[in-house]
Protein backbone atom coordinates (compact mmCIF):
# COMPACT_ATOMS: atom_id res chain seq x y z
CA UNK A 1 0.00 0.00 0.00
CA UNK A 2 1.76 3.78 -1.27
CA UNK A 3 -0.40 6.05 0.59
CA UNK A 4 0.82 9.71 -0.85
CA UNK A 5 -1.42 11.03 2.04
CA UNK A 6 -0.02 9.51 5.61
CA UNK A 7 -3.63 8.89 7.55
CA UNK A 8 -4.20 9.99 11.05
CA UNK A 9 -6.62 7.24 12.49
CA UNK A 10 -9.71 8.34 14.93
CA UNK A 11 -9.60 7.12 18.47
CA UNK A 12 -12.22 3.75 17.97
CA UNK A 13 -12.28 0.56 20.26
CA UNK A 14 -10.29 -1.95 18.55
CA UNK A 15 -11.62 -4.85 17.05
CA UNK A 16 -11.44 -8.54 16.04
CA UNK A 17 -12.25 -7.65 11.85
CA UNK A 18 -11.58 -10.17 9.01
CA UNK A 19 -11.34 -8.84 5.44
CA UNK A 20 -12.47 -10.93 2.17
CA UNK A 21 -10.86 -10.15 -0.83
CA UNK A 22 -7.21 -8.30 -1.10
CA UNK A 23 -7.72 -6.68 -4.78
CA UNK A 24 -7.35 -3.39 -5.93
CA UNK A 25 -9.03 -1.79 -2.94
CA UNK A 26 -9.18 -4.47 -0.34
CA UNK A 27 -5.88 -4.84 -0.28
CA UNK A 28 -4.97 -1.20 0.94
CA UNK A 29 -8.77 -0.67 3.09
CA UNK A 30 -7.75 -4.03 4.86
CA UNK A 31 -3.95 -2.20 5.64
CA UNK A 32 -5.82 0.84 7.30
CA UNK A 33 -7.58 -1.08 9.51
CA UNK A 34 -4.49 -2.86 10.29
CA UNK A 35 -2.40 0.00 10.90
CA UNK A 36 -5.88 1.70 13.00
CA UNK A 37 -4.90 -1.08 15.59
CA UNK A 38 -7.89 -3.53 14.83
CA UNK A 39 -6.93 -7.15 15.20
CA UNK A 40 -7.37 -8.35 11.32
CA UNK A 41 -7.76 -11.69 9.71
CA UNK A 42 -7.41 -11.72 5.51
CA UNK A 43 -8.93 -14.08 2.84
CA UNK A 44 -7.71 -14.35 -0.59
CA UNK A 45 -8.71 -16.39 -3.33
CA UNK A 46 -5.28 -16.36 -4.18
CA UNK A 47 -3.63 -17.24 -0.98
CA UNK A 48 -0.11 -15.10 -2.16
CA UNK A 49 -1.26 -12.17 -1.76
CA UNK A 50 -3.04 -13.05 1.91
CA UNK A 51 0.95 -13.48 2.74
CA UNK A 52 2.07 -10.52 1.03
CA UNK A 53 -0.35 -8.67 3.14
CA UNK A 54 0.59 -10.38 6.37
CA UNK A 55 4.38 -9.29 5.33
CA UNK A 56 3.55 -5.95 5.47
CA UNK A 57 0.78 -5.38 7.60
CA UNK A 58 0.28 -6.50 11.21
CA UNK A 59 -2.42 -9.34 10.96
CA UNK A 60 -3.07 -13.22 10.12
CA UNK A 61 -4.47 -14.85 6.65
CA UNK A 62 -7.11 -17.88 6.71
CA UNK A 63 -7.69 -20.38 3.93
CA UNK A 64 -11.20 -20.11 3.91
CA UNK A 65 -13.90 -17.33 4.71
CA UNK A 66 -15.72 -19.28 7.14
CA UNK A 67 -11.90 -19.60 9.15
CA UNK A 68 -11.20 -15.56 8.30
CA UNK A 69 -14.87 -15.06 10.21
CA UNK A 70 -14.32 -17.12 12.48
CA UNK A 71 -14.71 -14.99 16.06
CA UNK A 72 -14.79 -11.68 13.87
CA UNK A 73 -17.06 -8.41 15.66
CA UNK A 74 -17.06 -7.52 12.08
CA UNK A 75 -16.75 -8.64 8.40
CA UNK A 76 -15.52 -6.62 5.98
CA UNK A 77 -15.87 -7.99 1.88
CA UNK A 78 -14.58 -6.60 -0.93
CA UNK A 79 -14.90 -8.84 -4.17
CA UNK A 80 -15.00 -8.67 -7.89
CA UNK A 81 -19.44 -9.20 -8.41
CA UNK A 82 -22.47 -10.69 -7.39
CA UNK A 83 -21.61 -14.21 -7.77
CA UNK A 84 -18.17 -13.58 -5.91
CA UNK A 85 -19.68 -12.09 -3.56
CA UNK A 86 -22.41 -15.30 -2.66
CA UNK A 87 -19.12 -17.52 -3.04
CA UNK A 88 -17.05 -15.61 -0.26
CA UNK A 89 -20.90 -15.12 2.10
CA UNK A 90 -22.82 -18.51 1.49
CA UNK A 91 -22.23 -22.37 1.54
CA UNK A 92 -20.14 -24.54 4.11
CA UNK A 93 -16.79 -22.76 4.06
CA UNK A 94 -18.29 -19.31 3.09
CA UNK A 95 -18.20 -15.98 5.91
CA UNK A 96 -21.99 -16.38 7.45
CA UNK A 97 -21.15 -20.25 8.17
CA UNK A 98 -18.00 -19.05 10.81
CA UNK A 99 -19.58 -16.04 12.33
CA UNK A 100 -20.45 -15.56 15.45
CA UNK A 101 -24.07 -14.19 16.41
CA UNK A 102 -24.91 -10.14 16.17
CA UNK A 103 -21.58 -9.89 14.28
CA UNK A 104 -22.07 -7.88 11.04
CA UNK A 105 -21.11 -8.99 7.15
CA UNK A 106 -19.91 -5.41 5.76
CA UNK A 107 -19.83 -5.66 2.18
CA UNK A 108 -17.86 -3.26 0.39
CA UNK A 109 -18.24 -4.37 -3.56
CA UNK A 110 -20.08 -2.54 -6.13
CA UNK A 111 -23.36 -5.11 -6.96
CA UNK A 112 -26.76 -5.34 -7.48
CA UNK A 113 -29.08 -4.01 -4.87
CA UNK A 114 -31.02 -7.31 -5.43
CA UNK A 115 -27.82 -9.35 -4.04
CA UNK A 116 -27.94 -7.13 -0.82
CA UNK A 117 -31.17 -7.77 -0.18
CA UNK A 118 -30.13 -11.70 -0.95
CA UNK A 119 -27.54 -11.86 1.45
CA UNK A 120 -29.32 -9.75 4.15
CA UNK A 121 -32.24 -12.03 4.24
CA UNK A 122 -30.27 -15.29 3.93
CA UNK A 123 -28.45 -13.59 7.29
CA UNK A 124 -31.36 -12.38 9.59
CA UNK A 125 -31.84 -16.13 10.39
CA UNK A 126 -28.45 -17.15 11.60
CA UNK A 127 -28.66 -14.63 13.62
CA UNK A 128 -26.33 -12.22 11.88
CA UNK A 129 -26.54 -8.38 10.32
CA UNK A 130 -24.78 -7.11 7.18
CA UNK A 131 -24.98 -3.76 5.50
CA UNK A 132 -24.23 -3.00 1.97
CA UNK A 133 -21.44 -0.04 1.60
CA UNK A 134 -20.08 0.30 -1.96
CA UNK A 135 -17.02 2.32 -2.11
CA UNK A 136 -16.58 5.12 -4.47
CA UNK A 137 -12.67 6.98 -4.59
CA UNK A 138 -10.62 5.17 -6.72
CA UNK A 139 -7.57 3.19 -6.05
CA UNK A 140 -6.16 6.42 -4.51
CA UNK A 141 -8.57 7.26 -2.18
CA UNK A 142 -8.17 3.18 -0.91
CA UNK A 143 -4.47 3.92 -0.65
CA UNK A 144 -4.63 7.45 1.37
CA UNK A 145 -7.50 5.64 3.99
CA UNK A 146 -9.98 8.43 1.67
CA UNK A 147 -12.91 6.62 0.51
CA UNK A 148 -16.76 7.67 0.52
CA UNK A 149 -18.70 5.09 1.21
CA UNK A 150 -22.57 4.79 1.33
CA UNK A 151 -24.57 1.94 3.51
CA UNK A 152 -27.84 0.41 3.40
CA UNK A 153 -29.23 -1.57 6.11
CA UNK A 154 -30.11 -1.32 9.71
CA UNK A 155 -28.77 1.87 11.62
CA UNK A 156 -27.62 -0.09 14.65
CA UNK A 157 -25.05 -2.68 12.13
CA UNK A 158 -24.21 0.91 10.75
CA UNK A 159 -23.54 2.06 13.96
CA UNK A 160 -20.73 -1.18 15.26
CA UNK A 161 -18.80 -0.71 11.14
CA UNK A 162 -18.54 2.45 10.90
CA UNK A 163 -15.97 3.55 13.96
CA UNK A 164 -13.90 0.86 12.31
CA UNK A 165 -14.51 1.42 8.38
CA UNK A 166 -13.20 5.17 9.33
CA UNK A 167 -9.79 3.74 9.08
CA UNK A 168 -10.28 3.70 5.43
CA UNK A 169 -12.69 6.26 4.60
CA UNK A 170 -13.22 10.01 4.72
CA UNK A 171 -17.31 9.75 4.82
CA UNK A 172 -19.19 6.73 5.61
CA UNK A 173 -23.01 7.13 5.83
CA UNK A 174 -25.93 5.05 6.27
CA UNK A 175 -28.73 6.22 3.08
CA UNK A 176 -31.54 4.05 3.73
CA UNK A 177 -32.13 0.61 4.06
CA UNK A 178 -30.82 -2.86 3.02
CA UNK A 179 -29.44 -2.12 -0.59
CA UNK A 180 -29.81 1.78 -0.80
CA UNK A 181 -26.21 1.86 -0.50
CA UNK A 182 -25.31 -0.26 -4.15
CA UNK A 183 -28.45 1.97 -5.90
CA UNK A 184 -26.51 5.22 -4.22
CA UNK A 185 -23.25 3.63 -6.18
CA UNK A 186 -25.01 3.43 -9.02
CA UNK A 187 -26.15 7.25 -8.69
CA UNK A 188 -22.79 8.05 -8.39
CA UNK A 189 -21.54 5.86 -11.51
CA UNK A 190 -24.21 7.86 -13.94
CA UNK A 191 -22.99 10.80 -13.02
CA UNK A 192 -19.14 9.84 -13.72
CA UNK A 193 -19.93 7.99 -17.18
CA UNK A 194 -21.44 11.59 -18.87
CA UNK A 195 -18.80 13.76 -16.73
CA UNK A 196 -16.05 11.39 -18.36
CA UNK A 197 -17.50 11.70 -21.50
CA UNK A 198 -18.22 15.21 -21.63
CA UNK A 199 -14.13 15.99 -20.36
CA UNK A 200 -13.52 13.51 -23.69
CA UNK A 201 -15.05 15.53 -26.40
CA UNK A 202 -14.34 19.00 -24.61
CA UNK A 203 -9.88 17.77 -24.53
CA UNK A 204 -10.42 16.51 -27.55
CA UNK A 205 -12.42 19.76 -29.05
CA UNK A 206 -9.70 22.07 -27.64
CA UNK A 207 -6.97 19.58 -29.36
CA UNK A 208 -8.57 20.09 -32.82
CA UNK A 209 -8.54 23.83 -31.94
CA UNK A 210 -4.95 23.81 -31.30
CA UNK A 211 -5.36 25.10 -27.77
CA UNK A 212 -2.51 24.12 -25.09
CA UNK A 213 -5.09 21.96 -23.35
CA UNK A 214 -3.27 21.57 -20.18
CA UNK A 215 -3.29 25.71 -19.89
CA UNK A 216 -7.38 25.89 -20.39
CA UNK A 217 -7.89 22.96 -18.20
CA UNK A 218 -6.38 24.87 -15.46
CA UNK A 219 -8.73 28.01 -16.50
CA UNK A 220 -11.74 26.35 -16.67
CA UNK A 221 -10.99 24.12 -13.60
CA UNK A 222 -11.35 27.45 -11.31
CA UNK A 223 -15.14 27.91 -12.92
CA UNK A 224 -17.99 26.12 -13.25
CA UNK A 225 -16.22 23.20 -14.92
CA UNK A 226 -14.51 22.18 -12.37
CA UNK A 227 -15.10 18.81 -11.47
CA UNK A 228 -12.52 16.15 -9.70
CA UNK A 229 -12.10 14.19 -13.42
CA UNK A 230 -11.47 17.36 -14.53
CA UNK A 231 -8.97 17.74 -11.73
CA UNK A 232 -7.35 14.38 -11.86
CA UNK A 233 -7.74 13.34 -15.26
CA UNK A 234 -8.22 16.25 -17.87
CA UNK A 235 -3.93 16.46 -18.36
CA UNK A 236 -3.53 12.58 -17.31
CA UNK A 237 -6.53 12.52 -21.43
CA UNK A 238 -3.88 15.35 -22.68
CA UNK A 239 -0.81 13.07 -22.37
CA UNK A 240 -2.95 10.21 -23.49
CA UNK A 241 -1.85 8.11 -20.42
CA UNK A 242 -4.72 5.58 -19.05
CA UNK A 243 -2.55 2.46 -17.60
CA UNK A 244 -3.63 3.56 -13.82
CA UNK A 245 -7.48 4.28 -11.73
CA UNK A 246 -10.34 2.73 -12.37
CA UNK A 247 -10.54 0.20 -15.51
CA UNK A 248 -12.88 0.43 -18.17
CA UNK A 249 -13.89 -3.16 -17.31
CA UNK A 250 -15.28 -3.14 -14.13
CA UNK A 251 -16.96 0.26 -15.40
CA UNK A 252 -18.94 -1.41 -17.95
CA UNK A 253 -19.75 -3.91 -15.10
CA UNK A 254 -21.21 -1.05 -13.14
CA UNK A 255 -23.24 0.50 -16.02
CA UNK A 256 -24.88 -3.03 -16.49
CA UNK A 257 -26.26 -3.31 -12.89
CA UNK A 258 -27.58 0.55 -13.25
CA UNK A 259 -28.48 -0.37 -16.91
CA UNK A 260 -30.55 -3.17 -15.29
CA UNK A 261 -31.90 -1.22 -12.37
CA UNK A 262 -33.11 1.54 -14.42
CA UNK A 263 -35.12 -1.43 -16.08
CA UNK A 264 -36.82 -2.45 -13.00
CA UNK A 265 -37.52 1.12 -11.72
CA UNK A 266 -38.48 2.79 -15.01
CA UNK A 267 -35.84 5.26 -14.80
CA UNK A 268 -34.90 6.85 -18.12
CA UNK A 269 -30.55 7.03 -19.06
CA UNK A 270 -29.98 7.49 -22.34
CA UNK A 271 -26.79 9.10 -21.89
CA UNK A 272 -25.58 6.16 -19.84
CA UNK A 273 -26.52 3.64 -22.23
CA UNK A 274 -24.84 4.97 -25.11
CA UNK A 275 -21.71 6.06 -22.55
CA UNK A 276 -21.88 2.59 -21.94
CA UNK A 277 -21.49 1.51 -25.93
CA UNK A 278 -18.64 3.66 -26.03
CA UNK A 279 -16.98 1.60 -23.40
CA UNK A 280 -17.86 -1.26 -25.87
CA UNK A 281 -15.84 0.43 -28.05
CA UNK A 282 -12.87 1.03 -25.74
CA UNK A 283 -13.05 -2.71 -25.23
CA UNK A 284 -12.61 -3.67 -28.64
CA UNK A 285 -9.89 -1.28 -29.09
CA UNK A 286 -7.90 -2.78 -26.33
CA UNK A 287 -8.84 -1.56 -23.45
CA UNK A 288 -10.32 -3.37 -21.31
CA UNK A 289 -7.82 -2.63 -18.33
CA UNK A 290 -7.42 0.94 -19.52
CA UNK A 291 -8.44 4.22 -17.03
CA UNK A 292 -12.03 5.06 -17.06
CA UNK A 293 -10.88 8.31 -18.64
CA UNK A 294 -10.26 6.48 -22.01
CA UNK A 295 -12.96 7.55 -23.90
CA UNK A 296 -11.61 9.68 -25.47
CA UNK A 297 -9.54 7.11 -27.01
CA UNK A 298 -12.52 6.92 -29.27
CA UNK A 299 -12.21 10.52 -30.29
CA UNK A 300 -8.88 10.49 -31.54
Amino acid sequence: MTSTHPKTYESSTPRKVAFLGLGVMGYSMAGHLALAGHRVTVYNRSAAKAHAWCGEFKGTSATTPREAAAGADIVFCCVGNDDDLRAVALGTEGAFAGMKPAAVFADHTTASANVARELHAAARPLGLQFIDAPVSGGQAGAQNGALTVMCGGDAAAFDIVKPAGMAFSKAFTLMGEVGAGQLTKMVNQICIAGLVQGLSEAVAFGQKAGLDVNQVLDVIGKGAAQSWQLDNRGKTMVADQFDFGFAVDWMRKDLGLVLDEAKRNGARLPVTALVDQFYADVQAMGGQRWDTSSLIRRLK
